[in-house]
């Protein structure tokens, strides 16, 4: 798989990559972005407490862009 420069920084950076393998849509993420997701969605087998349930979600938002100023404007569905 070939990569731009701007995914590869992406990437490095600990970005989420969304690219298409085989007309699949997919996302690359760096290993240890990886296994903290996992820790998250795997919460039976290892779990973490709310504070770091929280905590990993809102890293991987970010990573996600979700801290973006256009996606503001899903702030005001749910007012905490």
């Amino acid at each position: 798989m070939t990569l731009t420069s701007q995914q590869k920084h992406a990437l490095q950076s600990g970005q989420a990559v969304r690219v298409t393998v085989d007309e699949t849509p997919s996302v690359l993420l760096r290993e240890d972005v990886y296994d903290r997701v996992k820790r998250v969605i795997d919460y039976e087998n290892d779990p973490l407490t709310d504070e770091e349930q929280l905590a990993a979600l809102r890293h991987v938002g970010q990573l996600a862009g979700w801290d973006d100023p256009e996606m503001d404007v899903y702030n005001d569905l749910d007012p905490r």
